[in-house]
């Protein structure tokens, strides 16, 4: 097989396209070799995904139909995107398939892949709960693409271990770092400024907070909101900037919730660059997500995470992330102890990121070189 090497990127939120940017724009530097494919179903918010390519500067060659796939349960939305997603693949004749993480639409990727017999590189591989309903429905699509891949970018030494414990082939299994490190470094901006930081005082801290997983909606946000609220009213120099995800339920919760409270700042989402130069400089971030749990440890901010389990434990037994759930009386313990404990901040902040160098795009890429240089036609 000769360059250059057709490689189909399929993604559907905005965290997938993050983690692969970095591989994308490493082969759009080098056409010779790479001819990188961009196919975008926007499975969650389209907005939010069309406002990342944005500000990614990035040009979609296939934008799969998704009017409805949002709104609909997982079984539907699985069904649309393999319907979709094989007509894509059938018009781009990709050499390989590549995808991030454990979103719906990986699971559909990695299917389509397997019945077209087209290599498939899971970027993220092995990250495991080891409980099938936690996360949900992220643990089983995680699992599941596994078991289809070809070439696993294992981000840990412990997801490396978990993919050779299920018998995954240890010649395809690569350590690489996570991609969402790369991003890290080359985003933070020293004079940086925005008018969410202008409008808090000098001398005040603030508690960065993401929360928009599904099996968080409802009862178990309603307790984290009217915690924070409780934590921000008896802590006269702390404020609280909330990216809100645009999730009708979330929304209202938090304007009912959060709104009105001159040290809350509620926002819509923002960008990637913005976002990490705010979390740069907060005191605290908690959240719900996997990619801050990896991109705090490398800004050397302490994570208390609002959910019962980890995929990314490393990160836990290093000391960066503390799991809080979201029982209020376990939240507000581990808040007040990191406003008020210097020894107990120092420990998480200087605790060793396990997620990388910030080279993982790099690694990829040359594993992948490599195997389609090896591959016959």
């Amino acid at each position: 097989m000769q360059p250059p090497y057709k490689v189909m990127f399929l993604f559907g939120t905005r965290a997938e396209v993050l983690k692969l940017a970095p591989i994308i724009r490493l082969m759009h530097r080098d056409p010779d070799k790479w001819q990188a494919v961009l196919v975008a179903t926007a499975q969650s918010d389209s907005r939010l995904l069309n406002d990342t390519l944005e500000y990614l500067r990035f040009h979609v060659d296939f934008s799969v139909d998704s009017s409805g796939i949002a709104n609909t349960n997982e079984v539907d939305q699985l069904s649309q995107l393999l319907h979709n997603l094989n007509n894509v693949v059938n018009a781009g004749q990709p050499d390989m398939v590549l995808i991030a993480g454990d979103a719906t639409t990986s699971l559909a990727a990695s299917l389509i892949s397997f019945y077209h017999r087209i290599p498939l590189g899971h970027v993220e591989a092995g990250l495991r709960t080891y409980n099938q309903y936690s996360p949900f429905p992220d643990e089983m699509h995680r699992r599941l693409t596994d078991d289809l891949a070809t070439l696993y970018f294992a981000p840990t030494t412990g997801a490396r271990d978990n993919l050779l414990q299920e018998h995954h082939p240890a010649e395809r299994v690569y350590v690489t770092g996570n991609t969402s490190i790369d991003s890290v470094e080359c985003n933070l901006q020293a004079d940086f400024k925005h008018p969410l930081l202008q409008s808090i005082a000098a001398d005040h801290r603030i508690l960065l907070m993401t929360m928009r997983r599904k099996d968080n909606l409802g009862s178990p946000m309603k307790r984290v909101f009217h915690t924070v609220r409780d934590i921000i009213e008896t802590n006269k120099d702390v404020e609280l900037i909330f990216p809100v995800y645009p999730h009708p339920e979330e929304v209202a919760l938090a304007d009912e919730i959060l709104d009105g409270h001159e040290r809350i700042h509620l926002t819509h989402p923002l960008n990637h660059h913005d976002f990490l130069n705010i979390a740069a400089r907060s005191s605290i971030l908690l959240t719900d997500s996997g990619g801050l749990q990896e991109e705090a440890p490398a800004l050397h901010k302490p994570v208390l995470l609002l959910r019962d389990e980890t995929e990314r434990q490393e990160a836990v037994d290093l000391g960066c992330v503390k799991v809080v759930g979201t029982n209020p009386t376990t939240i507000q313990q581990a808040v007040f102890e990191l406003l008020n404990d210097e020894k107990a901040y120092r420990q998480m902040v200087q605790a060793d990121s396990p997620f990388g160098d910030g080279n993982a795009s790099k690694r990829i890429l040359q594993i992948i070189k490599k195997f389609l240089e090896n591959k016959k036609d």
